[in-house]
């Protein structure tokens, strides 16, 4: 809707701005995203390629957006609604009918509570869309794909999945995503398709025998639902990297199957046909070997000797003058004796008269004598040393 606003005494509407973007196609796709739902990983995403000879190959290992933080956030503030909800519930008993109740007052502010509250909830849900969806449109962008899969949300509602599951998926916020998605996506031309999600975690993306899932792949004894190992081709890896790679296999083998919804203009594959889905696997990647030393170009000519370590390398020209810095390296650059050689340090006597210590040259010990200075020896004078009494 049009905006109305006062501008020097006139009134002007902002409109909203619009351009022309490519249109999505519904088939012809070589390069496609597919993206997986998730409970504390909410998304997982990667790409995956159908040359002309029809093998689907994965683009790398995915990744995956991780929303731990304002997840947690998102349940504390549920669990703050449902509290505020089951007080002000009891307080309206209470009450009944009585107008003067005692318990009026607290009514009235945790209404506003619940408000405040969803309010809180309602931004953080945006936020995260938000965020959820540029992630995928991103990954679509760096992986040069024309097409996004995801799983379809209708067949992900409560079925028989318990309380807390379906508590945790209906915080996710996944129709909203969804919608950010097609019109961020919209706008580079790229279509979001919804498959059928039946199946996409439960079988190998490889060779379609069902995965055996364990808790961690260091426990591959303890049953848990984080890591897929399959019997048959031996491949293992998350739970999640094998279904987005199920969801992409199965969108592009099914992409003639893609229709359009008139009323919202979502494009949906509805159902899978088998002989599409035997065709709907993920080659491996062909291994290369690491003995192979085939030359592309000639080779790099090497020094037979090696590089000289530091202490052999010859040192820069001293400064002039009788004093200065030492220069770099470890190799002298004027002729003279180690510096214990030119002490000349006399053994004397212990006098009952009590030397004056720095200032007679005896430094910390009573019947020592503390080094020369360097330009003494160096200008060829022959230091006098007192007696320290």
């Amino acid at each position: 809707m049009p905006t109305l606003r006062l501008h020097q005494g006139r009134v002007r509407a902002d409109l909203a701005y619009t351009h022309a973007v490519p249109k999505t196609r519904r088939t012809g796709h070589v390069v496609a995203l597919g993206v997986d739902w998730g409970l504390n990983t909410l998304l997982s995403a990667g790409a995956a390629r159908l040359p002309d000879d029809g093998t689907i190959t994965a683009l790398g290992s995915g990744g995956m957006f991780r929303a731990a933080g304002v997840l947690a956030k998102q349940h504390r503030l549920r669990r703050l609604s449902e509290h505020v909800h089951t007080k002000t519930g009891h307080y309206q008993r209470l009450i009944a009918e009585d107008e003067q109740h005692t318990l009026t007052g607290r009514h009235q502010v945790l209404a506003d509570e619940i408000r405040h509250v969803s309010h809180r909830r309602s931004n953080l849900n945006d936020a995260l869309a938000r965020a959820a969806a540029r992630w995928a449109v991103d990954q679509a962008l760096a992986a040069s794909a024309s097409v996004i899969y995801v799983e379809d949300l209708r067949s992900m509602e409560a079925r028989g999945m318990g309380r807390t599951m379906n508590t945790r998926l209906s915080q996710a916020v996944r129709g909203q995503i969804v919608d950010r998605m097609r019109h961020l996506a919209a706008e580079s031309g790229i279509a979001v398709v919804t498959v059928p999600a039946r199946g996409t975690s439960k079988h190998c993306p490889r060779c379609m025998v069902p995965l055996r899932h364990r808790k961690a792949p260091d426990r591959p004894t303890t049953p848990g639902w984080k890591w897929a190992v399959c019997p048959s081709c031996r491949w293992q890896g998350d739970r999640d990297q094998g279904a987005w790679q199920r969801i992409a296999a199965r969108g592009l083998s099914h992409q003639t199957k893609t229709v359009t919804d008139r009323a919202s203009g979502a494009m949906t594959i509805r159902t899978v046909v088998e002989k599409l889905e035997a065709g709907a696997v993920i080659a491996p990647a062909p291994k290369t070997s690491r003995t192979d030393r085939s030359k592309t170009g000639p080779t790099r000519p090497r020094s037979t000797r090696p590089t000289p370590r530091r202490r052999r390398t010859p040192s820069p020209t001293r400064p002039p003058g009788p004093a200065g810095q030492r220069p770099e390296g470890h190799a002298h650059t004027v002729r003279r004796l180690p510096r214990a050689a030119l002490r000349n340090q006399g053994v004397t006597t212990i006098s009952t008269h009590r030397p004056r210590g720095a200032r007679t040259g005896a430094g910390f010990h009573l019947h020592a004598h503390a080094s020369p200075p360097r330009w003494e020896y160096l200008s060829g004078a022959k230091p006098d040393y007192g007696s320290p009494s």
